[in-house]
């Protein structure tokens, strides 16, 4: 993984998940979760407008994910 993480927002984020495969299953007030249909890989994704994702949270997201920045 890059040693440097980009600063995405939620909707940044969403964008990339589903450029990879995930799909929307269940959304809870400020949380949307994805699924991979292929691999069952499940995130969850915090959405608060406007917002941008701290670089922990970005990292474990990817990391629960399989991806990795490039």
């Amino acid at each position: 993984m890059s040693s440097r993480l980009p600063r995405l927002t939620a909707k940044e984020l969403i964008r990339f998940l589903k450029g990879h495969g995930f799909e929307p299953f269940d959304s809870k007030g400020s949380h949307q979760h994805f699924v991979h249909p292929i691999t069952k890989q499940k995130v969850t994704v915090p959405v608060h407008s406007g917002k941008i994702i701290g670089p922990g949270l970005l990292k474990a997201i990817l990391k629960q994910a399989g991806l990795e920045w490039k």
